[in-house]
């Protein structure tokens, strides 16, 4: 079991960044891909970007360039800092554990943290 806990939402300006963290207990971290999605009012959640066990990423073309997301796996803590904010990354921001153990797949989700972008 994996509980995950998102913090570092608010409310920014357009141009600013924000760093997200989601702290994550109860397992092994380290063997977790983990990732960010997010969904704003009326859309569906969409994933922002991912980070493997062996630290490869990936990030959705929206965010590319602006959001890095790293882990620090002595902290069981991933983060996602993201800089030249647009009023169209507002959106409730979650974290995502998973992992594939042989035939066995597990996910897990924060509770979220709302980040909103002013113009």
């Amino acid at each position: 079991q994996v509980q995950l806990v998102e913090s570092g939402g608010g409310l920014v300006q357009a141009g600013g960044s924000l760093r997200l963290s989601c702290v994550a207990s109860g397992s092994i971290f380290s063997m977790y891909a983990m990732a960010w999605y997010r969904q704003a009012p009326g859309k569906q959640r969409e994933l922002v970007a991912t980070i493997t066990s062996g630290r490869s990423t990936n990030y959705a073309d929206s965010v590319k360039g602006r959001f890095t997301i790293s882990r620090d796996n002595a902290k069981n803590t991933v983060y996602l800092q993201m800089n030249s904010l647009k009023p169209e990354d507002t959106a409730v921001y979650y974290c995502n554990a998973a992992r594939v153990s042989g035939t066995t797949y597990t996910n897990y989700w924060g509770q979220g943290t709302q980040v909103t972008v002013s113009s």
